[in-house]
């Protein structure tokens, strides 16, 4: 059933080697020893893992929470640590069929006994934001999105769906959306991982959140050398809500190259309307992957994304993205430096962005500029500081509530 900080600036980038975040860490460190990470499942890696490894950098003390945990793809960075796992990762065949426990997971969640504990860290596009937190521990909810197949009418548009499942997804989704309500009252604090997503929470929770984007590797793609051809990309998964198939009809539409690297349940979708032009890779390794970025003529991302990693990996490389303009695609792309945006999903749309794109002379060292904003030095650096805020408006309410409650001293002639 599942389809798998601050605003954008270009604000300087500190030298190599600079930790600007790391003397706060430390006193974070200390000022809460014992941490907890909650996280919606551990199955397979993305880049939602990628902010629960950070997680786990800036506390390394901390233990983990998760509704399914299948160790087997994950660094010792995670295996070799405490990870606390639900009780649904007893069901067999949990680890493969986890979507399917998604109705039974806000239980599980709220099963979590985090008494003990000082600051719980919630990585949640789910229900990890959902748990119980402790008497005077303080709760910070990085959100990925709010539950879009439980919110937003249309998501599941393009799903493979039985007919018995589809008569009983309305309640079912009904009743997501009460606990995803409900569960986020819960956190201090809510982080969004892009200003997309902060109004989705401010539209469904009713919630200011701070906005922080991901933690992106892009030290790695700075050093591929560019040796652009005379295709254009598609990359990750193939899902419907990525549609996959507007890359296709496009440049099919205007007699483009097209190369698709990536499997999912949409492929056989792809497959069935790709023309000569199109060249169905399937996954590809990380070598292949950085081949293929550094040959692109550019990156096409036509799907409505929370944030977008992918676009930032390219532009990294130096690698032109056209990408679909609502999302957070429109807080990682330039439009017209490192870019091209687009308006409406239909292969019109991509088409024409496509033209404009090669009308234009873009320079791949603008595209790397900008990349840089969203390395991992910079995703602890912010954390940090809205976690130390968060504690300090906390204490600060705390101490003032005191003071309100402390009898007045009686007086000599009383």
């Amino acid at each position: 059933m599942i389809p798998g900080g601050k605003a954008c600036s270009l604000a300087p980038v500190p030298p190599a080697g600079q930790t600007p975040g790391e003397p706060l860490l430390e006193e974070l460190r200390g000022r809460f020893p014992r941490v907890a990470v909650v996280h919606d499942w551990l199955t397979i890696p993305g880049g939602s893992e990628q902010v629960v490894l950070q997680l786990l950098e800036m506390f390394p003390q901390a233990e983990l929470f998760t509704s399914i945990y299948d160790p087997s793809p994950w660094p010792a960075q995670i295996t070799e640590r405490r990870v606390h796992a639900s009780y649904l990762n007893r069901i067999p065949g949990a680890a493969r069929h986890y979507p399917k426990l998604l109705p039974l997971m806000n239980g599980a969640f709220r099963s979590f006994e985090l008494s003990g504990f000082d600051l719980i860290l919630s990585s949640s596009h789910a229900c990890a934001k959902n748990v119980r937190t402790p008497a005077g521990a303080l709760h910070v909810c990085y959100c990925h999105t709010p539950m879009r197949y439980a919110w937003e009418e249309g998501f599941l548009e393009g799903e493979q769906v039985g007919r018995v499942t589809r008569l009983a997804l309305p309640p079912l989704l009904r009743r997501l959306r009460r606990q995803d309500l409900a569960g986020a009252a819960g956190p201090d604090v809510f982080v969004a991982n892009s200003r997309h997503v902060a109004e989705r929470i401010e539209r469904y929770y009713g919630r200011d959140a701070v906005v922080v984007h991901p933690p992106i590797d892009v030290g790695h793609f700075l050093g591929i050398e560019r040796d652009p051809q005379d295709f254009y990309l598609v990359f990750g998964r193939v899902v419907p809500y990525k549609r996959v198939d507007l890359a296709v009809a496009a440049c099919e539409r205007l007699g483009r190259a097209l190369k698709v690297a990536g499997s999912g349940r949409a492929l056989d979708g792809v497959r069935a309307v790709a023309g000569a032009g199109v060249e169905l890779l399937g996954p590809v390794a990380a070598a292949e992957r950085d081949g293929l970025l550094a040959r692109a003529r550019a990156l096409l991302f036509p799907g409505e994304e929370d944030f977008g990693i992918v676009p930032v990996e390219a532009q990294a490389a130096g690698t032109p993205v056209i990408a679909y303009g609502l999302g957070g695609a429109r807080e990682s792309v330039l439009d017209g430096r490192t870019g091209v945006l687009f308006g409406e999903q239909t292969p019109a749309s991509l088409a024409a962005a496509i033209e404009r794109f090669e009308a234009l002379s873009l320079d791949p060292e603008a595209a790397r500029e900008n990349a840089r904003r969203f390395g991992e030095e910079r995703f602890r650096a912010e954390l940090a500081e809205v976690i130390e805020r968060a504690a300090d408006a906390r204490e600060e309410r705390a101490s003032t509530s005191a003071t309100a409650v402390r009898p007045r001293p009686r007086s000599a002639a009383e």
